[in-house]
């Protein structure tokens, strides 16, 4: 249907849902309109073939991360993350909000990711090795039967430094993308939202990346690097808000997580449902991770996205049907929050239409709260991250005050951390002290 983009009154009455988000209430939003995940795969413009392909790709590069990056010699060049178990921060759940938790909390650590520390490390790294090796194959410098160890050689660098390349972001995506493509011997230029950390914009200029800092945010960072990289032949934009391969290279890791899984003994079928809470910002991210487990589990597997409660984009997208035709400005929002990576006010129309049917739900957390949750991960289990990265350990207690114990008994949950190894201890502790002080509050 259509809705007048600024008629906030209509669509209050449309979607009750809005009024919550619009008074800045933590709310858990249920899809109603959830479809089976093999009647939509058919319509679907990616398939299990292109993420075996990116797999393949990462496979084909693991020589030359693990020549280059000494981080993943432990790991033979695979950017690859631990899956814990965090029973004490379960119990501090459960203590905190007077409510058991049924099932298992696992904890994805992609804060612990190599090369650069956060979720980013998967999709900015695939896309742009994938687009170093369609260069190299179309300049007849590479096949796929080669080591690509080759990479590493002043030629190749030579070679790259007369392409640059571009991308807006609040933070992690321009971190991952700046120090892949600064590797290779491209020139990078880094779009920087106003709610970019400074130590994420020092790091990258560090690298020898240029950071084009911007008053406004997300979207008009993407914006502009789309406008000037448009203008250059040589520029390749990596676009977060419509990459396929960014998507691609976020889904491998459900093939991965499906062998951690089955190494623990965690069964998942549709009586031992799987439930991953995956924090959210333009989409991208936690859209290809749900995508890839979508095509390792089906309907056995449940996600939902997590967004800060002034920045709610995709739930707004999602709930509304409008995608990337609403953003959170237009209903009133601020989109101003500590989770930097999540401050995206208008969400990807791609990820928002190609995963909002299976999703199953998404919702909303305060900044406050992030900061309370990281305090407790870190006194409860040593585990040190960034606020956004918190935005999914809130998705047992929601989907326990939704969902009958019965859906839940023989459930396993896993919150997917998406970012903090690499934030300075300083700013670590300012977090940590944020979060004490809102527990006392």
């Amino acid at each position: 249907m259509e809705i007048e983009k600024y008629d906030v009154v209509r669509l209050t009455e449309t979607f009750p849902v809005i009024k919550e988000l619009i008074q800045l209430t933590e709310t858990c939003w249920m899809n109603p309109n959830k479809q089976s995940f093999q009647l939509h795969k058919q319509k679907m413009p990616l398939t299990e073939q292109d993420v075996k392909d990116a797999e393949s790709r990462l496979d084909r590069f693991a020589p030359y991360l693990q020549n280059v990056f000494p981080e993943t010699k432990e790991t033979k060049g695979i950017i690859e993350s631990p899956l814990i178990a965090i029973p004490t921060m379960k119990s501090r759940l459960e203590s905190r909000f007077s409510q058991q938790i049924e099932g298992e909390l696992l904890l994805k650590c992609d804060h612990d990711l190599p090369i650069s520390g956060s979720i980013k490390a998967r999709g900015g790294i695939y896309e742009i090795l994938k687009y170093a090796e369609d260069l190299a194959i179309k300049h007849n410098m590479l096949s796929f039967e080669d080591d690509y160890r080759k990479f590493d050689s002043e030629k190749f660098r030579l070679f790259f430094q007369q392409y640059t390349i571009a991308v807006g972001s609040t933070g992690n995506l321009g971190l991952s993308i700046g120090i892949i493509s600064a590797k290779l011997g491209f020139q990078v230029t880094a779009h920087m939202s106003a709610d970019a950390k400074q130590w994420k914009k020092d790091l990258l200029r560090s690298k020898g990346v240029t950071v084009i800092e911007y008053t406004d945010d997300y979207s008009k960072a993407v914006e502009e690097g789309r406008k000037q990289s448009s203008l250059d032949p040589m520029c390749y934009f990596v676009d977060d808000e419509n990459s396929k391969h960014l998507f691609l290279g976020y889904a491998v890791s459900a093939i991965r997580l499906k062998k951690q899984l089955a190494a623990m003994k965690v069964k998942v079928d549709k009586n031992h449902p799987l439930f991953v809470y995956l924090p959210c910002g333009v989409g991208g991210g936690p859209g290809g991770v749900a995508f890839g487990l979508k095509l390792m589990y089906g309907d056995d597997v449940r996600c939902f996205f997590a967004e800060p409660t002034h920045a709610p984009c995709m739930l707004l997208g999602l709930a509304t049907n409008l995608h990337d035709k609403i953003s959170v400005q237009d209903i009133g929002l601020d989109n101003i929050t500590e989770a930097d990576g999540l401050a995206v006010g208008r969400p990807s129309g791609f990820v928002g239409q190609v995963i909002g049917p299976v999703l199953e739900g998404s919702y909303t957390i305060s900044d406050d709260e992030m900061h309370r949750l990281l305090a407790e991960l870190a006194d409860s289990e040593g585990i040190e991250l960034e606020p956004s990265a918190l935005a999914g350990m809130m998705g047992p207690v929601m989907t326990n005050r939704k969902l009958s114990r019965q859906t839940l008994e023989h459930a396993t949950h896993i919150v997917w951390a998406t970012g903090g190894s690499m934030v300075p201890l300083a700013i670590k502790k300012e977090y940590y002290e944020k979060g004490k002080l809102a527990l006392r509050r």
